[in-house]
């Protein structure tokens, strides 16, 4: 016969390490209170119970309508680095929700997370970087990363950080170049990024090159992308095995060769040939930038000359399944057999 028995042991989907959370419209206002606690392990279990809240984005609202975002701010200095590590896991889930984001500018978050650039823990700073990464995302968030004046310091820190989080900086910073790219020049961007474009990670050469895509935009950064002799290791990077890493690369050249002396280091650097392989790349990212840089470089006298030899590939392209693609090809063949 079957016996009822009272066991000791917590159901599986228990964690003691959570704070239990009050019923109804009480619970938040008590983790409030909680985070606020001098007693250690009630603000851990506080912030615990809060990381499976904020995944919905109705309590995220409630939860900065309650002044949340005031004492998280506080508590990313607490000398607790477990307590630091959830605060930031917090900020960075709330970050993905537009309620979220909105309360960073408005609350002045960004600045408060970037006191822990310098953080001895790793998760710490990996946290608070896929909340600038996720931040970055949106032109509204890009704009308080780059009016918080991170910028040079994101690109510093590009010397020193782990693999996984310069990632996350290359990708913040590509969001953010769009909005502003002279803070990133003066500080020396443009060497740093030439270094990671041989790193031996596929993920991170391809976001350098992305990063680097960008920084190109304005004049001043096509001028020292040239001056840097970036433009000869973009070429190598055309035959590259990652067909993401070869798309950025060609975007880059793309930029870069607007200028004279941008075609002219890309044709020292015999571009033409893996351009020209790329044209019928089986990515179409990959074959609309390769378009795009030839393109660039048929209008200096040399490229056309050689160009010319070679429309049959572009017209072959003007059925291409991807319209940008066409509509490229269509314009490069204009240019090409453009006459005086």
């Amino acid at each position: 016969m079957a016996h009822a028995r009272i066991s000791a042991k917590l159901p599986p989907d228990i964690d003691p390490t959570k704070a239990a959370i009050a019923f109804g419209e009480r619970a938040l206002p008590k983790l409030n209170e909680e985070l606020q606690s001098p007693e250690l392990l009630t603000r851990q279990r506080a912030l615990m119970a809060l990381c499976d809240l904020v995944h919905d984005p109705e309590n995220v609202y409630q939860a900065i309508q309650l002044g949340f975002l005031d004492n998280l701010k506080y508590l990313l200095l607490d000398h607790d680095s477990t307590v630091r590590e959830k605060t930031t896991e917090v900020l960075y889930i709330m970050a993905s929700h537009n309620v979220g984001r909105d309360g960073f500018i408005k609350y002045g978050v960004i600045p408060a997370l970037s006191q822990l650039l310098n953080d001895p823990v790793d998760i710490c700073r990996r946290n608070m970087h896929r909340a600038f990464e996720i931040m970055a995302e949106l032109p509204r968030g890009a704009v308080g990363i780059v009016d918080s004046s991170l910028i040079s310091s994101l690109v510093l820190k590009l010397k020193t950080e782990l693999d996984e989080i310069q990632e996350l900086i290359l990708d913040t910073l590509s969001g953010c170049l769009c909005i502003e790219a002279f803070e990133a020049l003066a500080t020396g961007a443009v060497s740093i990024l030439k270094e990671k474009l041989t790193h031996p990670s596929v993920a991170i050469r391809s976001k350098a090159a992305r990063v680097l895509l960008g920084i190109s935009v304005p004049l001043e950064g096509k001028n020292i992308v040239w001056d840097e002799e970036v433009i000869p290791v973009l070429v190598s990077l055309l035959e590259d095995s990652d067909p993401e890493v070869r798309a950025n690369a060609a975007g880059a050249l793309m930029n870069a060769t607007i200028t004279t002396q941008g075609k002219y280091a890309a044709l020292s650097a015999d571009a033409i040939p893996p351009l020209l392989k790329l044209v019928d790349d089986e990515t179409s990212k990959v074959r609309l930038n390769a378009i795009k840089a030839l393109t660039m470089l048929s209008e200096a006298p040399e490229g056309r000359k050689t160009l010319l030899n070679h429309v049959d590939l572009f017209r072959g392209q003007l059925n291409d399944s991807s319209e940008a693609v066409s509509r490229a090809a269509k314009i490069a063949i204009k240019v090409i057999e453009w006459k005086p």
